[in-house]
């Protein structure tokens, strides 16, 4: 029995002594050993070589997945007035002036039936499909093809299951208990530069470490714009990865509401370090108080530019969604910045009203990697006579532009509440000044 005890402490040392030597001390001072490269680069032609497979097996199905758009609804970008115009001149008399047609009901008859076929904002908050399977049945439901597909797919889950799951999670809990017992230790330090560097240095370490823990890779664009102290940092937000992402290039102060748990204990020791901005639950409510603590922490050109989702929840992806004006109401500089994942190597996606944290960090650590581009826009600033809502708009539609992402109007706040009755006025005001005209109102 000793023996046996004796061999599992043997294998265990061993193993912790690769992750130290081969993983975790490259990840603190960032550089690579090349191991992550070539694990890519066998995993990029194993699943290119499955995509030939399966689609020289299966013409029909690669002739649907490799279509333009996978839309069931082919959606106009006209306006209202544009809409209704073209409607009324397909008319053999069409109307003189802008009084009601018995035609306007086709236009909102559709553009119901639309909605209710596949509308702009539930379809945000499902996995992005892929125009080819990458060998994980979350995607893709397994298929028999061919022997030599099948072994490949049941090595497949080997590899995740057996090695890089118990490989990525223990780099996990390195990477969590570090950054407790670093910021903890670094909080006892005076203020200073010193332990400014520290700090900055323990948190960008161990965000490293996680981020080699997920089998990440990260390419950076335009570094030269990184967001700078005094500054608000804001991006487009897929899953709360993001945060990882983001962290492994630079130091951000956070912002978020107080926790319990483990995600209390983290806030607890990332604060004593650096000035992040937590909140209690019923001062998250006072819009006022927010404000006042994130114009305080902006003014001081020392801390740390702050990181903001505005959406305000995760959207799968393929789009950006209504931006919260919270942020954009403080008058500073805004530093915008695009993230988009590659979806061929694993879907990083949190569907929160159907998988937990635990659930989703397990789905994520058994993906075969993450691999996703970062695009850091020139600073933006509010102009003359621009108000926080078109500022919030401006943003948003440079970071969709960059990240080829689509540019939604719709609150992400949908997916769990109905529309605002604020919005209904607005279609209906819209039509109504049509019809009677501009200046009806005035008389």
């Amino acid at each position: 029995m000793e023996d046996v005890w004796a061999g599992a402490l043997w294998a265990l040392r061993v193993w912790l002594y690769l992750i130290v030597g081969l993983i975790m001390i490259p990840a603190m001072f960032g550089f690579s050993l090349g191991i992550s490269e070539t694990y890519m680069n066998i995993l990029v032609k194993t699943l290119e070589w499955a995509t030939l497979k399966i689609q020289r097996v299966n013409t029909v199905e690669r002739t649907r997945n490799a279509s333009a758009s996978n839309s069931l609804i082919q959606r106009g970008n006209g306006s209202m007035e544009k809409e209704l115009g073209e409607l009324r001149r397909s008319r053999p008399k069409p109307p003189v002036g802008g009084d009601f047609t018995f035609s306007d009901c086709f236009y909102f008859t559709r553009k119901g039936i639309e909605s209710i076929v596949e509308d702009e904002v539930t379809q945000r908050f499902t996995s992005e499909e892929l125009v080819s399977w990458n060998l994980l049945t979350r995607t893709n439901d397994f298929q028999y093809i061919s022997l030599k597909l099948t072994l490949v797919y049941g090595l497949g889950i080997f590899v995740r299951y057996c090695i890089l799951a118990p490989l990525r999670i223990t780099l996990a809990l390195i990477g969590l208990s570090w950054l407790v017992i670093g910021t903890s230790a670094v909080g006892f330090l005076p203020n200073s530069s010193v332990k400014s560097w520290l700090s900055e240095w323990v948190h960008v370490m161990c965000y490293r470490i996680c981020a080699r823990g997920l089998s990440a890779t990260i390419h950076y664009h335009n570094r030269e714009n990184i967001p700078k102290k005094g500054g608000i940092c804001v991006a487009n937000h897929t899953s709360p990865i993001d945060v990882v992402i983001l962290c492994n290039d630079a130091c951000y102060a956070m912002v978020g509401q107080i926790h319990g748990g483990l995600m209390g204990v983290l806030q607890r020791a990332m604060v004593r370090s650096c000035p992040h901005v937590w909140f209690e639950r019923a001062e998250m409510k006072d819009r006022h108080l927010v404000t006042k603590r994130l114009t305080d922490h902006v003014n001081d050109k020392t801390k740390l530019p702050i990181l903001i989702f505005p959406e305000g929840t995760c959207v799968n992806n393929t789009s950006v969604m209504m931006f919260k004006k919270g942020s954009f109401e403080i008058g500073a500089t805004i530093y915008p910045v695009a993230i988009k994942y590659d979806p061929k190597f694993g879907d990083a996606f949190w569907n929160s009203s159907k998988y937990s944290m635990v659930s989703y960090l397990l789905r994520m650590m058994t993906s075969w990697a993450l691999v996703c581009n970062v695009w850091y826009l020139p600073a933006m600033h509010q102009q003359v006579g621009e108000d926080a809502v078109q500022f919030a708009n401006r943003v948003k539609s440079a970071i969709a532009h960059q990240g080829g992402l689509l540019d939604l109007q719709w609150d992400g706040g949908l997916k769990r509440a109905k529309v605002k009755e604020t919005f209904k006025e607005q279609q209906q005001k819209e039509y109504s000044s049509m019809v009677v005209g501009d200046d009806s109102n005035s008389d």
